[in-house]
């Protein structure tokens, strides 16, 4: 009876918690312990990592959730084998733990710390110390000396017994410094994992951090699976009560929560002339809208800014629409392309600060559905810039916030099955092909319950007790962190320093700083964030229109687009009946949005002819209306085919811009607010919730609640039932109008200078990679398919990127430097600044310039000497004659010159052009091929459109890869675009068919492909029966595929 009440007690709380966030030592998720603490009745739990709180969000979340007192702290290790834990117990000492893990962490490099005992004076006044005194020490003296001056009234000796023979002494030990010290004595497990089981998985981590085989670090390996969360009979039988009871009066102390965190807006945005932000904030919106509407306001848009700012205001939102305004205002000046998407494009005001350029009077806007009263919580306002030139605003805001009150969010990577199997692989002390083969006979779509059928497909016997390891092992590992890196460009700024707010560390590249939380802690603790992100488009239709304004200049044409070409984008004509001509016979790769092989194929069935009709485009072609049946009623009604259905006005008043079919997220939330009497809050939660749904549980309990609230409002059950469905369709899958309406904007952008300026449309695009579904050689294919002569690289007339030159009156395309694999920009400009003249020869290239010799093969090897030489081989024989660079025997030699190497057949040009640079202009590879036996019987491309049309007709095709893709929405399916001699042919691969062939979907480069051809809206499909690698074919040349999960 005694041990059972014993067992029952809640008298500890566990405070030294080392989570899997202290990367390849804690072996839980801190949502683990969180949960075990709880079940075994524990009064608290703390969590706390080693110079870490990048798990600190989701242990507070789930400790919420559970109603369990959770501590926060960091563990730290000083630079003379001091080992201690700080816990934060109010705000003021989470400010000092923050500014202190940020100390450390900012005087090392990515992913180390530095701290000594002298870094404690004066900043850690009100953090709580726990000294974890080291068993194989002798003099803990000096340790507590130091810790003492620095922690007086706060300092504990952290105790853990570990399970030996020397317990008893050891705890004799600890209460004589104890009493000596006058400290009390505190009892902690210092658990490495939540639960035993994990040990496996914790000697596997540390295999993998020391980098090394399990088996030659035995010596560094935890001896016992004790470091874990014990229950309280077992803590009662190893510690002193006096020592577990002393956990409770050290969680008394603590009155601090992360819901606690306030975030301050910086306030230097605002000029002193006015009195508040607000105030600053209505007149640039006053002023934008004079600019975007010079002719007047129109009404409801005044009523619309009236309301947004009226909303603004009561939610106390001014300062961070100054402050992104800001950041846009800076890089327009700067001459820099951007434009907010997402959310954003839903506010006037936006607009009117020209953070986004959506026109409110072009598509239907849903304010809520970006500020929303109820949510009470910050907008998310995302904006894009040119991808080149991005840095330059990162910069800035480091400059104008400094790196104390400026950081990048963090983004945690993750085990993946690969990576898993690699690492698990070499700690398991596996041979190094066994591991490649298995890892690499993975697919992006397997499951990790597909691993054990991967490896008996290899021949491994996956009951072998190191295979069945490996998987276990595997399977544990599957999301565990593995490091941090930053986020792609989200930013948190604040009033002061904002180490105060979460540690700062610094990333592995120069001058870059980021928060240990990633977007969704910040999001879950409502902290602004700034998403300065990067879109290479933005970079291609700038260096569009650079490189059409440059021709003009140069070569003065008299006539045609380029005579008068746009300046800016606002010089583009909007709503080109041309444009939309193009885009309706899918002739839209590189087209900004549009260019997948699924847009492709719905460009010619959905036939846009207005911006609008691109916005739907763009939203269309996504899982969330695919899986809701919401794409063929659409088309059908779009093509005359089936009539609207009646619907009540309100839903009509929802839907009617969309034919009757909710294609939009936005279109949900106002169909459930105006259908089924959600407040805007409410709805609002029904968006969140979609974003989170898995297969099979689907609208939850908001399902009930749309039905009852259609039903009270009239509905029939039957509708109400079909616009469940339709919206658990969307899922988390649902595309926002405001995101496709900014993105429509680039879409027609980028189309229109493909259309009237294609050379350097394909020009700023090669210039812009990497970027978009096609590598440069694929680009090039359909510039040569639209007529674009492509002028190959050369030393006397190439630029670092490429460039345009007049051919006969028509540009062209001269490629730059930038394609040569391994050529830097530094040896580029050391090329093009000895370009005063033309290079006469070799050796006249060599002495000028100065390169190295590494450098001046590389150009060779990219035939980038064909004015000076005949060939490559001349030019590495040439190069290889080391005499002839010197001046003194120029005059000398005369008998090599008579040697000339010989020419090299195309097959080796071609294999040498694409080692190069990734693409050839002098043939492609087909066209060598098509010939052979083998190719004898399959059809090009443009031969597909002129076969018979019956339904038994099957043919054989041939091309590279050049695309792979298995959509979510898709079932399973694979998608392949083989590219030949005339262009591209898609093939479809039902889900039956892809473990059959799953070699060729996955390893092929060159593939041969036998099926029905399936044409619809003029968009030839084969739907494949058979697949055949006949990637042998290719010998050495290895063209790129980009493939798409």
């Amino acid at each position: 009876m005694l041990n059972n009440t014993v067992y029952n007690y809640s008298m500890f709380a566990e405070l030294c918690c080392t989570s899997n966030f202290t990367f390849l030592t804690g072996a839980s998720h801190p949502e683990e312990y969180v949960t075990r603490a709880h079940a075994l009745g524990y009064t608290g739990i703390g969590l706390t990592d080693e110079a870490s709180v990048s798990g600190a969000v989701r242990a507070h979340l789930a400790a919420n959730s559970m109603n369990i007192p959770l501590v926060h702290g960091s563990r730290l290790r000083l630079d003379n084998h001091i080992e201690v834990t700080l816990l934060a117990p109010n705000r003021l000492g989470w400010g000092e733990l923050g500014q202190l893990i940020s100390l450390a962490r900012r005087r090392s490099v990515k992913g180390r710390y530095q701290l000594t005992r002298r870094d404690f004076i004066g900043q850690t006044e009100h953090v709580l110390c726990l000294w974890h005194p080291n068993p194989q020490t002798l003099d803990w003296t000096t340790q507590l000396e130091s810790l003492s001056y620095a922690f007086r009234g706060r300092l504990w000796i952290g105790a853990h017994l570990p399970e030996s023979g020397q317990q008893a002494n050891l705890a004799e030990r600890i209460d004589l410094t104890a009493f000596e010290w006058n400290l009390p004595v505190v009892a902690t497990q210092r658990p490495l994992m939540h639960i035993r089981q994990r040990l496996k998985l914790q000697h596997t981590m540390t295999a993998i951090r020391l980098g090394a085989p399990i088996v030659e670090v035995a010596d560094q390996l935890e001896r016992s699976s004790e470091r874990t969360l014990m229950d309280c009979q077992s803590l009662s039988q190893r510690y002193p009560k006096p020592w577990l009871h002393e956990s409770l009066n050290i969680l008394d102390r603590f009155n601090f929560s992360l819901g606690d965190l306030r975030y301050e807006y910086p306030q230097e945005i605002c000029p002193p002339q006015y009195p508040n932000e607000h105030k600053f904030l209505e007149s640039l919106v006053t002023d934008g809208s004079q600019q975007r509407w010079p002719q007047g306001v129109p009404a409801e848009i005044k009523q619309l800014i009236e309301k947004e700012l009226s909303l603004i205001q009561e939610m106390d939102y001014a300062c961070y629409f100054l402050t992104v305004h800001d950041i846009v205002a800076y890089a327009r000046s700067q001459g820099i392309l951007c434009q907010g998407r997402g959310s954003a494009a839903n506010s006037v005001v936006c607009y009117c600060l020209f953070i986004t350029e959506v026109d409110p009077s072009r598509v239907s806007v849903l304010f809520e559905r970006f500020v929303s009263k109820e949510r009470n919580e910050p907008p998310d306002i995302d904006v894009d810039f040119e991808h080149h030139r991005r840095d330059e605003v990162i910069q800035y805001i480091y400059k104008k916030y400094s790196k104390e009150r400026a950081a990048l969010a963090a983004a945690v990577i993750t085990y993946k099955k690969r990576s898993a199997i690699r690492d698990v692989g070499k700690a398991l002390n596996l041979p190094p092909d066994l591991i490649e083969a298995l890892s690499g006979s993975l697919a992006w779509w397997d499951k990790k319950e597909a691993m054990l059928d991967r490896f008996t497909e290899l021949g491994v016997d996956p009951q072998g007790p190191q295979i069945q390891l490996l998987s276990e092992l595997v399977t544990e590992i599957l999301g565990f962190p593995r490091h941090l890196t930053q986020h792609v460009g989200g930013f948190v700024i604040s009033r002061g320093p904002l180490s105060e707010l979460c540690p700062v560390e610094n990333t592995a590249m120069q001058d870059r700083t980021c928060l240990q939380w990633d977007k969704n802690d910040i999001d879950a603790l409502g902290l602004l964030k700034v998403d300065v992100l990067a879109l290479g488009m933005l970079s291609a239709i700038r260096g569009s229109l650079e490189l059409a304004q440059h021709y003009q200049q140069s070569y003065r044409p008299p006539q045609g687009i380029y005579h008068d070409p746009p300046l800016s984008i606002a010089d583009i004509p909007p709503e080109d009946s041309e444009v939309y001509d193009m885009l309706c016979e899918g002739d839209a790769i590189g087209v900004f949005q549009v260019e997948s092989r699924a847009q492709l194929a719905m460009l010619p069935r959905l036939k846009p002819r207005t911006y609008y009709d691109l916005v739907v485009e763009v939203a269309i072609v996504r899982p969330g209306p695919i899986q809701g049946d919401m794409v063929h009623p659409y088309l059908r009604r779009r093509d005359g085919n089936e009539l609207k259905e009646k619907q009540p006005k309100e839903i009509s008043q929802v839907l009617d811009r969309t034919l009757g079919v909710p294609i939009f997220q936005e279109q949900v939330i106002q169909l459930v607010m105006v259908a089924a009497g959600f407040s805007a809050g409410e709805a609002d939660a029904l968006r969140r919730a979609m974003a989170t749904w898995k297969t099979g549980r689907g609208l939850s309990h908001f399902h009930e609640k749309i039905v009852n609230g259609m039903r009270s409002r009239g509905y029939s059950l039957e509708f109400a039932e079909r616009l469940c469905h339709q919206i658990e369709g969307f899922g988390k899958y649902g595309f926002p109008e405001s995101h496709a309406a900014s993105f429509a904007l680039l879409v027609y952008l980028s189309a229109w200078i493909k259309c009237h300026m294609p050379a350097a449309f394909y020009c700023g695009l090669l210039n812009a990679q990497p970027m978009g579904f096609y590598t440069p050689s694929q680009l090039l294919q359909d510039a040569h398919r639209h007529s674009i002569e492509i002028r190959p690289i050369n030393v006397n007339t190439s630029e670092w990127l490429s460039t345009l030159e007049d051919a006969e009156g028509f540009p062209c395309i001269r490629l730059g430097l930038h394609l040569i694999k391994g050529f830097k920009i530094e040896a580029a400009r050391k090329l093009i600044l000895a370009r005063n003249r033309p290079f006469q020869s070799l050796n006249d290239f060599r002495i000028r310039t100065g390169l190295s010799t590494p450098d001046l093969e590389t150009l060779a090897s990219a035939h980038a000497f064909r004015a000076l030489t005949d060939n490559r081989f001349d030019s590495f024989w040439q190069l290889g004659n080391q005499e002839s660079q010197l001046p003194l025997f120029q005059q000398v030699i005369t008998l090599e010159h008579d040697f000339k190497p010989r020419v090299p057949a195309l097959g080796e040009t071609l294999v040498a052009d694409y080692q190069a640079t990734g693409l050839s202009l002098e043939a492609h590879p087909m066209s060598l091929l098509r010939q052979k036996s083998e190719f004898y019987k399959c059809r090009r491309s443009s031969e597909l459109k002129r076969l018979p049309r019956n339904q038994d007709l099957r043919v054989w095709v041939v091309g590279i890869v050049a695309t792979r893709q298995r959509p979510g929405s898709a079932s399973g399916t694979v998608f392949i675009t083989l590219e030949d001699e005339d262009g591209q042919i898609n093939c479809v691969i039902w889900p039956a068919l892809v473990e059959t062939f799953r070699h060729q979907i996955l390893a092929s480069r060159l593939l041969k492909v036998h099926g029905k051809v399936q044409e619809s809206h003029g968009v030839i499909h084969i739907i494949a029966d058979t697949l055949k690698d006949v990637s042998q074919w290719l010998g050495e040349l290895t063209p790129d595929s980009r493939d798409f999960h």
